[in-house]
This record gives C-alpha cells, sequence and structure tokens, in this order.
C-alpha cells in the first residue's frame, strides 16, 4: 500500500499498465487526486468537494520544495510563476501550462485554481488581480453548457496570457477559439443551451424581465431543459449575481449591460418566430408568432418590416436591378437561426475584446513584459452523433497531443542521439499521420471542406463521398457504410464517427448582406458595433473605428471569403508558436467515470484515458531520461557563484568545475549540453538558496560595521564639534568678564557732575496696521510628531504609507500658512473631482452619511478611532488621489482600506471580489458581509468629531457654492470646468436624496415602449389560449349525459 500510495509514479520500479492503474485508483480512495509523473502533473477529478484548496493549504504551496508537500495542482502554478522570474536555474523565461483532457475530466476547475494561486504570489494590494480572476466566471456563464458528459462543458477554448513586470501583474489577455454557435439554436437530448440563458430568466426580477420583454425559460423554443428543479433555479440566481458582478469588477458600462442583456432577450424572441404559407409567393409569420417578432424587432432595436423582409427573402442586384428571391419554409428558418447564432457568436466576441481592453497592460511601450499562458480548451469529445463542432475539438486536442509528444518524446530523444548519450529508445503512439490527415495541402480534410464549400451546389454527401474517396487507403480513415453523410476517423483516443449533415453550411458561416445593413442601423449601439466590426484571420472579433466605416462594405467581404475551418487552423498555429516558443508545464486531467459519480472508479474508462494519454511511456522516459538540457553557456551563466569566480569562462570546463562542487549525480554530459534529471532543479536552488541566504547575512553584518564606522566617526566629529564649541563660549566669556572689568574701571576714573534731567518722554501713539505684520513674525518651529503606537501599525491594506499624518497639507483649514501651492490645487482639485462626480452618490435623504467625514488625515481619523469599541468605522476622501479610504477599529489596531473607483464608475474594496454602485451600497453590503482577509463586519458608525461643525462641512459649503467658488479659488481648465446643467444636478441631488438620483437615471433599453406592447400582445395571445381551451373542456362537460 505504502508503494502504491507514492507521490511521484516516476519513482516506481516495476510498472506496468495494471500497476500503474492500481496505483491511481488507490490514491484516488484516500482522497489524493494529484499525483506526480516527474514533473507532470496527474489530476483525477473527484466529483466532489475536497478541503484541498483552502487559505492554508495555499499558503504552503509558496516558494516550496516539491518533495516537502505532497502533489496539488499549486505546486504547478508556483512552480511556473518561480520558473518565470528565473528562480528555479532557467533563466527568467515565458512560461505556458498545458491542461488536457477528455470533456468532464475537470480542466476548467483546474484553470480556476490555477489563477487564483498565481494571483495570490504575485499579490500586489490592486484591484487588477480581482479583475483577472472574475474573468473565467464571466467566460464561463455565456461560454460553457450542460452537455451529456459534463454539467460545466467549455464549448469555446481559451488561452489565457497574464503579463508580469518582475513579480507583479500588469494586465491579462484572453485568446478564444472556436464558439459552438449552433448550441444556440439546437441542443440534443440531455444538454442545455449556454448557461447566461437561463441564468438570466432565473436571476432577473420581475421588474426587469418587463423592462427586457422576458418571459418564462419553458416559453422559449430555443432553451432545452426546462425550467429546472427549485434547487438548480436557486443556483441559476446566484450565478446570476455572480455573473452581474463579473461585469462591474471587469469595468462593463450600465448601458453596455442593459444593450446586451436586450439583444439576448432579442435572441430569445427571435427563435420563437414561425412561419406559414399565404396567398402570395412570400411567407407570413404565423398570427401566435406576431408579437414575437414585434417583440425581436424592439430587442434588436430595428423596423419590424425590416426584420420580416430578411427572414422570408432575399435581396439581389443583377446589371443595376434588384431582384428579391422569396424564401420556402426552410430557408426562412435557417436565416432565423443564422441571425441567432451570428448574433450570439459577436456578442461573445464583444465580451473577450472589451475584456483585453479593459485589462491590458498600462506601461511603456518599451518595458519588457513577461508571460505565463494558460491553455484551457474542450476536451476530446465523441458523442453519439459528432458534427462539425466535434470535428474542430478533436482536431485541437490532436494537436495538443502532439505538442505533448513533441516536448517529451521527440525533442528530447533526438536530442540524446544528437548529443551522444547512451539511450534505450521509447517507443510511443505518434499522432503526426492524423494531423496531416486533417491539415495536409492540398489534400486534406480540411483542404477538402474548404474547396467544397466554395462549390454553391455542392452538398454534404458530395464531400463525404469526396473524402471516401481520397482517403479509402488511410489506416486513420475508415468509410462507414450508411444512407447518412458518416465517416469514421481513427484519432489518438479512439475511432469517432462523424455525421457530415451541416458541414458545408457550417464552414462557410456566411451572413446575408441585407442582415448586416439592418443590425449596422440598428438603434441599439452595441448590435452597430458587433456588425460594423471585422473578423480577423484567427476569428478574433476586431472592432472598427468610425473613420474607417466607409470601407466596412469590402473589409466584411474579405473576411467573410475566409471559411470557419480556415480561421480555427490558423489560430491553432498561432497558438503552437506561442506555446513551442515558451517553457510548458502539463497537467493532464483524467475522468474515473462517466456517470460524473464520486468515489466510482471505472477501471475500463481510467485505463483506455491512460493508454491514449501516453502515461505508462511517459513514465518511462520521465524515470530514466533527463527532462533539464541546459547548454554549458546557459549552466555556467546561471550557477558560476557557486564557484566564487567572478570572470568564469562560459564553457565545458567551467560547468565540470561546477557540478564537482555540488553533490549532484545520475546527470550526463553532452557535447554542447548537460543532461539532468527532472528533481535537479530543485537541488541546485536549494545550493543557491543557501548563498542567498549567506549573501544575506554578510550583506546584513557588512552594512552594520559601515553604519557602526560612519555612525562613530560622526560621533567623533559631533563630540570635538561640541568641544570646540565648549571652548569657543568659554573663550567668549573671559573676553566678556575682561571688557566689563575695563569699562568698570574706566567709569571709576571719570569726573562726578551733576544730574542733567532727561526730556519727558512722549505719549506712545497706536501703531498703523500693516496687511504683512505676520509675514514678519519669525517662523514658527515644525512641531515634533508624536511616535506611532503600536494600535495604529500599518498594514498591506493601509492606503497613503508615505505621507505623515501630521502633515500641514493634509489639514482641512485652507489658510495660507498651512498648505502651499502644490498641495493646495491637489486638494482642492481632489475636492472638485468630489463635487461634480461623487457627492450625488454618497448623499442620503439630503446629508451625508454619519460615517462619512470628508477630507481629514489618517492621523485624524486614528484619532477619532482611539476610543471606539471594535466595528466601528468611517469612510474619508483620498488626499492625494482620486478615491476614498475605509478607516476600521478592529481588536489591537486601526486598518486602513483603500477604495478604488472602476472605470465604469463602481466602487470596490482592494483585494474584495464585488463591486457597488455607491459608497452606501458598499456600507450596507459589508455589515452582513466580512471584508477579507480578517473578514470584519462595519457594525458602528464613527460619527463627527464636532456634531455643530461636521467633518464634511467643508465639502456640502462648496457644492451648494456651484461653480463660481472654483474660480475664486482655482482657474480650472475650460475641460475640467464643470456645467451649468452639472451643479443643477448635484444641487437636485443634495435636495432629492441618493434614491431620487438612482429612480432617475436608470437605463433602459432603447425600443422599451414597443418592447413593452409586443410583450403584452404576447401574453394576451396566451391567455387567449387558455381561455379558449377552458371554454373547450367546459362545453365537452356540458354536452355528455
Amino acid at each position: 500500500m505504502e508503494i502504491l500510495l507514492r507521490d511521484d509514479l516516476a519513482a516506481l520500479s516495476d510498472l506496468d499498465e495494471k500497476s500503474l492503474l492500481e496505483a491511481l485508483s488507490q490514491r484516488f480512495s484516500q482522497n489524493h487526486i494529484y499525483t506526480y509523473i516527474g514533473d507532470i502533473l496527474v489530476s483525477v477529478n473527484p466529483f466532489k468537494y475536497l478541503p484541498l484548496y483552502e487559505k492554508e493549504v495555499a499558503e504552503q504551496y509558496k516558494c516550496h520544495e516539491k518533495s516537502s508537500l505532497p502533489p496539488h495542482i499549486f505546486a504547478v502554478a508556483d512552480k511556473a510563476y518561480q520558473s518565470m522570474l528565473g528562480r528555479l536555474g532557467t533563466g527568467s523565461r515565458n512560461q505556458c501550462i498545458v491542461i488536457s483532457g477528455e470533456s468532464g475530466a475537470g480542466k476548467t476547475e483546474s484553470t480556476k485554481l490555477l489563477l487564483r494561486h498565481i494571483m495570490d504570489l504575485c499579490k500586489a494590494n490592486s484591484a487588477l488581480e480581482q479583475q483577472i480572476l472574475q474573468v473565467n466566471p464571466l467566460l464561463e456563464a455565456f461560454g460553457n453548457s450542460q452537455t451529456v458528459m459534463n454539467d460545466n462543458s467549455s464549448r469555446f477554448g481559451k488561452y489565457i496570457q497574464l503579463r508580469f513586470l518582475k513579480s507583479s501583474v500588469k494586465g491579462a489577455k484572453i485568446n478564444e477559439y472556436l464558439l459552438e454557435k449552433s448550441r444556440v439554436v439546437h441542443q440534443d437530448e440531455g444538454e442545455q443551451n449556454f448557461h447566461i440563458f437561463y441564468y438570466m430568466l432565473a436571476g432577473i426580477s420581475q421588474e426587469d424581465k418587463e423592462m427586457y420583454g422576458l418571459l418564462e425559460t419553458s416559453q422559449y423554443r430555443y432553451l432545452n431543459g426546462g425550467c429546472g428543479t427549485e434547487e438548480m433555479v436557486r443556483q441559476w440566481t446566484t450565478k446570476y449575481s455572480e455573473v452581474c458582478n463579473a461585469m462591474d469588477m471587469v469595468g462593463f458600462e450600465e448601458r453596455e449591460k442593459v444593450d446586451m442583456m436586450t439583444v439576448l432577450a432579442g435572441i430569445l424572441s427571435l427563435g420563437n418566430i414561425v412561419f406559414e404559407p399565404s396567398e402570395s409567393d412570400a411567407l407570413r409569420v404565423a398570427e401566435s408568432a406576431q408579437g414575437w417578432l414585434k417583440a425581436s424587432a424592439g430587442q434588436f432595436g430595428v423596423k419590424e418590416e425590416e426584420l420580416l423582409r430578411s427572414l422570408i427573402c432575399t435581396m439581389s442586384v443583377t446589371r443595376g436591378e434588384s431582384i428579391c428571391r422569396f424564401h420556402n419554409q426552410q430557408q426562412a428558418e435557417d436565416a432565423r437561426d443564422s441571425i441567432a447564432k451570428v448574433v450570439y457568436g459577436r456578442i461573445f466576441g464583444w465580451i473577450v475584446t472589451k475584456i483585453n481592453v479593459l485589462l491590458a497592460p498600462n506601461v511603456d511601450v518599451g518595458v519588457d513584459l513577461k508571460e505565463i499562458g494558460i491553455l484551457d480548451i474542450f476536451g476530446f469529445e465523441n458523442f453519439t452523433v459528432n458534427r462539425y463542432e466535434q470535428l474542430c475539438i478533436n482536431l485541437a486536442n490532436e494537436q495538443l497531443q502532439y505538442f505533448f509528444n513533441h516536448h517529451i518524446f521527440l525533442m528530447e530523444q533526438k536530442e540524446y542521439t544528437e548529443e551522444g548519450i547512451t539511450w534505450e529508445a521509447i517507443t510511443f503512439k505518434d499522432n503526426k499521420p492524423i494531423l496531416d490527415l486533417f491539415l495536409s495541402k492540398p489534400i486534406g480534410i480540411f483542404s477538402l471542406l474548404d474547396e467544397q464549400s466554395a462549390f454553391p451546389q455542392a452538398t454534404d454527401r458530395d464531400f463525404v463521398d469526396k473524402l471516401n474517396s481520397k482517403f479509402k487507403g488511410s489506416p486513420h480513415f475508415e468509410i462507414a457504410r450508411s444512407r447518412h453523410p458518416v465517416f469514421t476517423v481513427v484519432h489518438y483516443a479512439g475511432k469517432v464517427q462523424y455525421n457530415g449533415n451541416g458541414f458545408l453550411e457550417k464552414n462557410r458561416d456566411t451572413i446575408p448582406g441585407s442582415i448586416r445593413d439592418l443590425f449596422i442601423n440598428s438603434v441599439t449601439p452595441l448590435l452597430s458595433v458587433l456588425f460594423t466590426a471585422t473578423i480577423s484571420r484567427t476569428g478574433t472579433f476586431m472592432p472598427r473605428k468610425a473613420k474607417l466605416l466607409q470601407n466596412s462594405e469590402d473589409n466584411f467581404n474579405s473576411t467573410r471569403k475566409q471559411s470557419v475551418g480556415a480561421k480555427f487552423r490558423h489560430s491553432l498555429a498561432v497558438l503552437m508558436e506561442k506555446m513551442f516558443s515558451a517553457n510548458p508545464h502539463f497537467v493532464r486531467c483524467i475522468k474515473p467515470n462517466s456517470k460524473k459519480q464520486p468515489d466510482q472508479v471505472d477501471e475500463r474508462i481510467m485505463m483506455d484515458q491512460l493508454r491514449y494519454n501516453g502515461l505508462l511511456e511517459t513514465i518511462r522516459i520521465r524515470k530514466d531520461g533527463f527532462s533539464w538540457r541546459p547548454s554549458f553557456e546557459e549552466f555556467a551563466q546561471r550557477y558560476r557563484i557557486l564557484l566564487f569566480k567572478p570572470d568564469l569562462p562560459l564553457n565545458k570546463e567551467s560547468c565540470m568545475e561546477i557540478l564537482n562542487r555540488t553533490e549532484l549525480r545520475d546527470w550526463k554530459c553532452g557535447t554542447s549540453r548537460l543532461f539532468f534529471k527532472y528533481w535537479h532543479q530543485e537541488e541546485l536552488a536549494r545550493s543557491l538558496e543557501r548563498l542567498d541566504r549567506a549573501a544575506l547575512v554578510i550583506q546584513k553584518n557588512y552594512r552594520a560595521v559601515s553604519c557602526r564606522r560612519k555612525y562613530l566617526i560622526r560621533l567623533a566629529e559631533l563630540r570635538a564639534q561640541r568641544q570646540r564649541e565648549q571652548e569657543e563660549a568659554i573663550q567668549r566669556q573671559l573676553e566678556e568678564e575682561r571688557k566689563r572689568h575695563l569699562d568698570m574701571e574706566q567709569e571709576n576714573k571719570m569726573p562726578i557732575h551733576r544730574p542733567v534731567p532727561l526730556p519727558r518722554k512722549k505719549k506712545p501713539q497706536p501703531k498703523p496696521h500693516c496687511p504683512l505684520v505676520g509675514s514678519l513674525n519669525p517662523p514658527q518651529p515644525t512641531p515634533v510628531p508624536r511616535p506611532r503606537s503600536k494600535l495604529f501599525q500599518a498594514t498591506s491594506h493601509d492606503d497613503d504609507q508615505n505621507v505623515k499624518g501630521d502633515s500641514p497639507s493634509l489639514l482641512p483649514a485652507l489658510g495660507e500658512d498651512e498648505v502651499t501651492g502644490k498641495t493646495f490645487t491637489r486638494r482642492c482639485n481632489t475636492i472638485r473631482w468630489f463635487t461634480e462626480t461623487q457627492a450625488r452618490k454618497v448623499v442620503v435623504n439630503g446629508e451625508f452619511p454619519c460615517w462619512f467625514h470628508g477630507v481629514i488625515t489618517r492621523r485624524q481619523a486614528e484619532d477619532l478611532m482611539t476610543d471606539k469599541p471594535i466595528g466601528c468605522f468611517l469612510i474619508r476622501l483620498g488626499q492625494s488621489r482620486k478615491g476614498y479610504t475605509l478607516t476600521y477599529r478592529s481588536k489591537e489596531r486601526c486598518r486602513h482600506y483603500m477604495i478604488e473607483m472602476q472605470s465604469n464608475g463602481k466602487y470596490v474594496i482592494v483585494g474584495e471580489d464585488r463591486a457597488h454602485a455607491s459608497l452606501p451600497d458598499l456600507v450596507d453590503y459589508h455589515t452582513c458581509n466580512g471584508i477579507k482577509p480578517f473578514m470584519e463586519f462595519l457594525t458602528i458608525p464613527c460619527g463627527q468629531k464636532c456634531e455643530q461643525e461636521p467633518d464634511y462641512e467643508e465639502l456640502r459649503t462648496l457644492a451648494d457654492k456651484g461653480q463660481h467658488a472654483w474660480e475664486d479659488e482655482v482657474i480650472p481648465t475650460e475641460a475640467h470646468r464643470p456645467s451649468e446643467a452639472k451643479w443643477n444636478v448635484d444641487r437636485g441631488a443634495f435636495e432629492n436624496g441618493h434614491n431620487a438620483w438612482d429612480h432617475n437615471t436608470r437605463t433602459l433599453p432603447r425600443l422599451y415602449p414597443s418592447i413593452r406592447l409586443a410583450m403584452k400582445e404576447i401574453q394576451q395571445h396566451f391567455q387567449d389560449r387558455q381561455d379558449q381551451g377552458h371554454f373547450s373542456c367546459t362545453s365537452h362537460s356540458t354536452t355528455e349525459p
């Protein structure tokens, strides 16, 4: 049992398929879901919660030694982060983490855990870390859905690039691959549409449902799965709240959110439009669906007649003459579904692009940023019916398997041969021929698909017949005898039969020009942006600027000619290029059973995964091979410090000298590089750590001696100076005494005269007032600040760490003696920012809340908290930045939490994962939910230091003074001068209060009245149908004898 529970399978002596399966099964039964194969992590999905990811566990996996802790996903994140910083002997370079496995093996959860731990490792006390963490739940809602294999299956692939400057994250970028748009209009039995539709319908309020034009889930044809159980609806409601908060955290504007939800509602309404024949050649919308046509037109912001025309006919221009071709029933339904798919696909692309813009690194152009990439891509799929999407998904998994084989087997064994290392070759399942079957030109599956897609009259049967004729002799292709257009590909993970129906249409993915023109002219700005954008060669959504719209038709046509398959192949090529240029880390996810049940192992399913993943061969090569192979120059450059020789030549002899000083064994030397086992890096890193610690001790003692020497020299100088000053004082005293004696002797020798009366003094007159008399007074000495007690120690959550509490630039009075020009201007700019943009959000019922203290210093806030109970708090305006600070009285001291303003106007406490619309909302939320990481609750608001003159009196006075007050005190630029309308809004906010402001500024859909009328018509139709059904039942019962 002890052998089977070993953490590293590469350390096992006897290993075959049976012992490998038994080892993983035994570990799984003991809840050890992670296992190492050398430097590769194997993860088995437990399908249940395990206490492996708490904060205490995460702290252990920070700068840890691999052998000191059990295998964990956090260890992979820590190794990638330390390698990116160059702390593990490889030098600072880009890293990538490749997560692979079947659908349902736990790849998405592993991605979230990796992101969370990397953000913990690079904690820089800013809101950016939380923004990056909120990207995953947002993309999951719009890109994941329930399938028969997985309740949270990724229906797209993503590559997350985290950008770092030294140890701090500076930005992120998301690359998305092949969203399964067909799921919007069709789902197989047991599957669902994308999560966002169910979240939205369950979590949205009844008032917002009326605003967007939404009904219950069961009313929509595009939504499979019904209303769900009560427990599921509660989960959807919670998820919807999380999605809305994620959009607020990342930085989406309120108008953008409303437009997006309205368009999603329009997609659902569009799916309920049904057609019926008419007396003319054109189809018409059924009477029962007239309301849905009006609703979708209002939700899309277009005219009802134009939307109907784009559904039932196609307009073309021949020799300057417009020709209208009416659709049949199937063509009209295809046009309807095509609109739904393209609109949803472009919304998803816009979300990804918006995230990339908001999370782009804010650094200079020339700054070199390092990168950690995390690949979370759709797993290998083999359903009962496999379509075009499964073909692309499985191609992506073939590429990942080839990357794994190339890095682990091909490249490594090739170097053994070139360097003359004695090695017994390990055979593995090479999937390069399968990739050639898909990607070779001009005869490959995708090349033939593009060729057939170029012919308008070609059919799916023609495409499959061409495949059968070209690949009938290939060992990786099998001809299926069926009346349906099907074919079989022998993948690395097994045989998959594909149904060719719809391949050509999905590969073309054409959008009729009338539909594009219709949405470009929509009154909903978001739809106009979606359809004026272009799609790059890799399928990336690219919004266009206004000045480029004149050439939009040409660009649209040029991008339309490129097929979906061509874009996907190009995006995979770009992805592989990024991964080959980085240092990879592998996580192989395993699914223990297909029923998604905890504590159950299906040996057949697990064995199939172990075989096609090549884990047995991987164990052999990690056990006998050399995974780290640095060149002589790289090794000597990195480890020459072990010899304490600064001018060591970077050659083979130096490397041998370094290795002789260490206790490493089992390494080998080639002709141009060294070959090490996977554990050698950690041992060398420990040697460097010992030197680092020794260097710190040397530096500490040297600095101590140096400072002591300087101190003694300075002390001697001060003593000598004091001695000189004392001697000079004694000399001056003697001189004065001698002079006084001489004066007395001189007076005694003078003759005595009668005293002469002095003239009478005049009555003193009052002195005239001088405006500068104050400035002639000698300057008062600067008061010495009192020492800070431990009660008010600074923490990582404190703001203004470098600002002294008693600095005169932060005192509330605006006196000339207390503030200088620069700080005065900054202070006035902060107050102006508050009165122009913030006052109406803080005011409640016409007054500032008692917890708001305006512009007070950190020291003043701490003084107010001195005798207050635990849980007391106040919020003050920042002095040197546009933001706020929450001061909280904890058990032992005061804490200061920074409150940052998002680009969309939301408020976020740094380190928290929730955004708030206003400061009162923030306070209300944290009275019931603790502030991380100490989980402190806001209980008692701290009152003002003087009720007659509160701390915020200055802000209220300035807000009431209006624009002219600023003209007298600080002359603002034209761009920053508030308008009269703005001041009127501010005055109204002060008078009417916070609630009135929220109501008046609520964002509504553009055609809200049209949507309301359409929904009333739909509801009336439902009511009429119910009444008719009830009437017919009643009539039937009365006719019975």
